[in-house]
């Protein structure tokens, strides 16, 4: 293998790892929102702040050169993740 495309890996490998270790991050900030709505009361979706998100987030995309169409589906899938988990919060299954 030619040490530029090993070199190119480890730097998509330390990347990928990166990316999980953020995303452990972020689902652990969500879940305390989680818990916070469900003692609140507060639906587990906030559509408004979801439509802001992903507006702020197609900018940021289109700044840094990424698909702005990939960055929302990859907002989405993370957002529904995350109702999924504030939903079973609410019903006492976390």
């Amino acid at each position: 293998m030619p040490a530029e495309l090993a070199e190119l890996r480890q730097t998509i490998d330390n990347i990928d790892a990166a990316l999980i270790h953020l995303l452990a991050e972020r689902f652990a900030a969500t879940q305390k929102v989680g818990r916070l709505k469900a003692e609140r009361g507060l639906p587990p979706s906030d559509p408004e702040r979801e439509r802001r998100q992903v507006a702020r987030l197609r900018a940021l995309a289109e700044d840094a050169r990424l698909d702005p169409e990939f960055a929302e589906k990859y907002f989405n899938f993370i957002v529904a993740e995350v109702i999924h988990h504030h939903i079973r919060i609410a019903n006492g299954e976390a």
